[in-house]
Formats: structure tokens, sequence, C-alpha cells
């Protein structure tokens, strides 16, 4: 495989007497190209070539294992088409490396085994829910968004209609986004589909991936669940693919060519005509989109339903009488009503929950005279402190040992934001004698024993509690608002939504309290619990102000220089337009190979969706071009659709 753009294409090969049964498409090859042996894959055989000139031979077979099926080929070549990158890069993504004595291993009992078709009652309160299983299950190709109600236990439904397409004799692919929504996943789906069904994610070792992938690929296992590549998984007659919470970060992938799995699966579910369901507590605007399109139906529970499930949600109102009676109620990190709904539930013998956005002890530090960002000196990131009040770098881990602020030459720091560390232990002097837990990125909980305690975690490392939490508290929720980012709004929702989830129904007392103004169109989709809603006003803003899902657009990020001189070799669509250049967005990571110290600019290019092929086709030509010019000596990245814009 040959990842360069100007060659990405087929190159025909003569095959000899040796190697003319091993040689079918689909195998694995090596190849002499340019006077050294190269991988490849073997993608048909032809009587004759327009070639003119004087073919080489095929070298050998690495394996007579099929691994690249038609399907498997056109849909990679379809990602490569639809984010401006190579079929290579993609292929690389969706096979996993050859493991020799894995394939050896005897395939006398890769035969898939009857399975049993649930009751699945548990999709019925959805208005449409039966009719998709039902469709799904006949062979069609319904595409539909689901909208999970609030404590729903999405393993069990996604299980259920695993196993209702799989009794048909039809293949499944299900993405979420991490570790534990797959542990999950795996224990609901184990007693109904039992070996049918394989898990493939990162943490497995090559060679239980590939066994796993290969079962698939065999036939024997009709299920394929995992994470981010998963989407990939070379499962025998595809008949349904699902993608759940299609929001989370996790699932942006972060190598080129940056396919995210939302969009692969809507490739693959339009390429191979299998079903399509896109689901989430939330709703993206990406996913919203494709329903207003009528691409896609709802799947959506009726509103007494919603009201049924979901918890008691405030948040802070000049008019409510609550708030009024304590003046501090606005300013205070945690009013009064706040600890009120905590301490409700501890006395109910129920555990709580506060959600704040970021791990650490304060993450984000100003400094005290002018409250200009304390910045790293190395690589601009933001300076944190530790417990013991020293300061480093969030980004490079540079330790700072003598602070000096660059606009006013201030020594001191204060604290822009409080970390999960730092409130636990302002919420331990609260809530004396009360045990605490606290649940981040560097150490996660899945689950709390029943009972009274304060649980802090920060988004998606919430454990879950016997029975739900009785109350839960999202803090700082300024700091996931007031982001500078495109999909602030839809990210802070969609985080809520997950946390308010996990609490019991206002029937049995659950409470949420949102620490923001109540009127604030984000806080009033979690209040009303009613995402499809929110993702349609955000959808509707997007179009008048021409940025994504509304428009298709791609970014060009690297130094000043090469950033200039690829937008030479870039013929635009007529539609497209230009905006920038600016310096990259803070928190995007460098593109690979480039100097830590040196300036990097992003190039944003917009063009209407109906255009968005042609920009794609555009962008690899380019790549092409400074490919077969050699020009590629300063590192630039092109990504189509990046997650973040600014």
């Amino acid at each position: 495989m040959l990842g360069l753009a100007h060659l990405d294409r087929p190159f025909d090969y003569l095959v000899d007497a040796k190697t003319d049964a091993d040689a079918q498409p689909g195998v694995r090859v090596r190849v002499r190209f340019a006077g050294r042996l190269v991988d490849g894959y073997l993608l048909e055989r032809l009587d004759r070539s327009e070639h003119e000139g004087a073919l080489s031979w095929l070298d050998r077979v690495v394996s007579p294992e099929p691994v690249l099926t038609p399907e498997l080929a056109a849909l990679c070549r379809a990602v490569a088409d639809r984010y401006a990158g190579t079929m290579a890069d993609v292929l690389r993504l969706a096979i996993p490396p050859r493991h020799a004595r894995v394939e050896k291993e005897a395939a006398s009992h890769d035969v898939a085994r009857p399975i049993a078709e649930p009751a699945a009652a548990g999709w019925d309160v959805y208005d449409s829910g039966r009719s998709f299983i039902e469709q799904a299950v006949a062979g069609g190709h319904p595409h539909a968004c689901w909208q999970a109600l609030p404590g729903e236990d999405v393993a069990a439904r996604l299980a259920e209609l695993a196993a209702s397409v799989a009794a048909s004799g039809r293949g499944v692919v299900i993405v979420v986004p991490d570790q534990r929504d797959l542990d999950r996943l795996e224990a609901a789906c184990e007693p109904l589909l039992g070996d049918a069904c394989v898990t493939l994610a990162a943490g497995l070792g090559p060679t239980a991936r590939y066994r796993r992938w290969l079962s698939a690929l065999r036939g024997r296992a009709r299920v394929v669940i995992g994470t981010r590549s998963a989407v990939f998984a070379p499962v025998v007659d595809l008949g349904l693919v699902v993608v759940f919470d299609d929001g989370d970060d996790s699932l942006d992938e972060p190598r080129s060519p940056y396919p995210h799995p939302r969009e692969v699966a809507v490739l693959r579910a339009h390429g191979s005509g299998a079903a399509l369901l896109i689901g989430g507590h939330s709703r993206t605007t990406d996913a919203q989109a494709l329903v207003e399109s009528s691409w896609a139906f709802d799947v959506v529970a009726p509103r007494a339903a919603v009201r049924e499930a979901m918890p008691r949600v405030d948040g802070l109102s000049d008019e409510d009488r609550r708030v009024a009676g304590d003046p501090m109620a606005r300013t205070a990190r945690i009013p009064a009503i706040a600890f009120d709904a905590a301490r409700r539930a501890l006395a109910a013998d129920q555990a709580v929950l506060f959600s704040v956005p970021r791990r650490g002890y304060l993450p984000s530090v100003a400094c005290a005279r002018c409250r200009a960002h304390a910045r790293c000196r190395a690589c601009n990131g933001p300076l944190q402190m530790s417990e013991r009040g020293d300061l480093a770098c969030r980004w490079c881990g540079r330790p700072e040992n003598r602070f000096v602020c660059p606009v006013c030459a201030g020594t001191a720091v204060r604290a822009l934001m409080i970390g999960d560390r730092r409130t636990a232990e302002e919420l331990g002097r609260a809530f004396r004698g009360v045990p605490i837990v606290t649940s981040s990125g560097d150490k996660i909980v899945d689950e709390v024993p029943a009972g009274p305690r304060v649980v802090i975690a920060t988004p998606g490392a919430a454990p879950r509690a016997p029975g739900g939490y009785g109350a839960a508290v999202l803090l700082d929720t300024w700091a996931q608002l007031d982001r500078e980012d495109l999909r602030a709004a839809e990210e802070a929702v969609r985080a809520w939504m997950a946390v308010a989830t996990l609490v019991r129904p206002r029937a049995e007392g659950g409470r949420v309290v949102v620490v923001a103004d109540a009127a604030a169109l984000p806080v009033q989709a979690l209040i009303r619990w009613d995402p499809v809603g929110f993702a349609t006003a955000e959808l509707r803003q997007r179009l008048e102000l021409k940025f994504p899902p509304a428009v298709t657009m791609a970014s060009v990020d690297g130094p000043p220089a090469a950033v200039s001189a690829f937008l030479d070799l870039l013929t635009m669509p007529p539609e497209a337009e230009t905006l920038g250049p600016v310096p990259l967005p803070a928190g995007v990571r460098r593109p690979a190979g480039l100097d830590e110290s040196g300036p990097v600019d992003r190039m944003l290019l917009r063009t209407p969706r109906s255009a968005g092929r042609s920009l794609a086709e555009a962008l690899r030509n380019a790549q092409a071009l400074r490919n077969a010019r050699h020009d590629d000596t300063a590192g630039i990245r092109v990504q189509v659709d990046p997650p973040t814009i600014g």
C-alpha cells in the first residue's frame, strides 16, 4: 500500500502459475514497486491490462485469506473520497495487522449457530421503534435517529435489536464511544447472542483482535460490537449498522483521513443497503440534518413517557423564590438550592453526583492582577496548579517555577477553574462523615455501592449508582458554554443529559440542579428534556451562519508558508470560499512532525453540502500535486469536517 496521494490508484501485475490458485481478490500480496517490495491487496483478476507498457510479476501471495471483501473495498474507497484521503490510509484503519498463526487455526467451527429472536418489548414505547425493527429484520434498509429515554437501559435495547436482526440471518455492527459502554453492551449481548457476538476494541491484544476480526469475516460472528474502528468490521450480509452517542469526542479519529464513525456508517448503509440507527440521549446537529433531509426518521418516545422517566431539573432563575432568598445564588459556585437537593438525597440514603468540567486541582489559572490567562512559555498551553501550589503546563507538562505575566508583569495567579480534586476538598468539608468518591480521566470508577455518598466526576466518567442517583448538581457550566467552539452548546447539552440520565425519575425524588441561567437555551433543553428541539434550533442557526453540518468545511493546518503553497495548488469549486488564515485554535493538536515552537496557521475552506465531494476531490488533487513535486518537507494536515474549527 502506497500512502502517497499521487499514487492512490490500482496498479496491474502479472500472476504466474505458481501463485494463480491463491491470488484471489481480497488477499494480501507483496509486489515490487519502484525497486522495493511493498505490501498491498489484490483487488480483482483481469484477463488483460489497459497498461501499454511492460508489467511486473506479482512477487508472492502473503496470505490466501481474502480479508478485503468487495463491500469493504468499496466502503474504504468511498471513505477516502469523502475525506480527501488515500485508500491506503483507510485500509490501515479498517483491516488489522495479520497474524499468521491465527489464520492457520482450524476454522471447522466457523459456522454461525441459530439465534432466537427476542421479544424486544422495550422498543414498543418508542414511536416507530417496532416498525424499525420489523423493517430491518425483513431485509429492508430503514435509516433512523433514536432518542433514548432518560434512564433507559441502552445496552439491553441495543442487544435486543442486534439479536432480532441476527436471528434473521443478517449481520450487525454496533459502535459505542468507549470501553465502559462496550463492557455493558457485551454483558447485555452475551445471553442473547453467545459466541455469535464478538467485541473489537483497542484494548485487545493484536492476536485476539485479529482472531475476532476473522471470526466476523468467516461468518461465525454475525454481530460485531466495538469502538471507533469497529464500524469497518467485515460482517457477512450486513443488515444493520448502529452508532450510539455520536457526539462523544472519543469517536473522533486521530489518524488520517480522520473519518467519523457516524459518517462511515452512513456511507456503509447507503452502499450495502443496510439499516442504520444513530442513537443517543442527546441529538447532534449532524444527526438532525439527516432527519430534516428526510434521509432518516425519528424514533422517539411520547412526551408523557419522557416526563415520567426524567428527573426534576432546576436552573437558576430570578423569579425562583429559592434563588431570591439566597442573594449569593447567582454568584456562588454551589448555591443553596444545590446543597438542599444534595442533603435531601443523602437523607434518603441515596448517592449525590456533582459534575465538574475538568479534572485536577486548579486546571486553569490567570494573572491575579490583570486576569490574563496564564500560559506556558514553551508551547502556549494553559498553566495548572497542583495541590502543592506548583504550576505546570497542562499540555506539555513543563513546570513554571517563576511565573511572570507577559501583560502586566504580575507574579501571582488566581483560579479560573476548579477541578475535581479541589471540589472534593470543598465538599468533604461541607458533608462531613459522608464518603467522597472522585472519578475522572486518571481514575474512572464504573459503579458505586448503594447508600449515601458524594460522587465528584468529570463528563463521561460518572459512575452508575444502584437505582440511580438521588440528585445531581452540574457545576461550572460556564466553562462548557463559554468555550470558543462552534459545538460548545451542543456538547454541553450532551454532557448534561448524560449526567441527568443517571438520576432517578421525578416520581422517585430524582432532582438535577444546573448552576446556570434557566433562561439559556441549552439549559431549557435540559429542563424540558427536548434534545431534538435544541438540535433543530442549532441547525437553523448553522444554516444562517453557513457552518457545519449545514455546509462542508475543510481545514488546512501547517506552517504559514506551507499552507500558502498548498492553497496555490488548490483549484476550488466555484461555490467554495476561504476563511483565514488564523492561528491554530487552542486545544487542537499540531500536525505531526512540526516543531513545537513554530507558528501554525489554519485556513478554512467552506462550500455548500452539494459541492462537498468536489471540494474533497480538489483537496486530494492538491495533495497529489504536492507529493509528486516532493513539496512535503513541511508537514501540513488536511481535514474535511474537522471536529473543532475555532
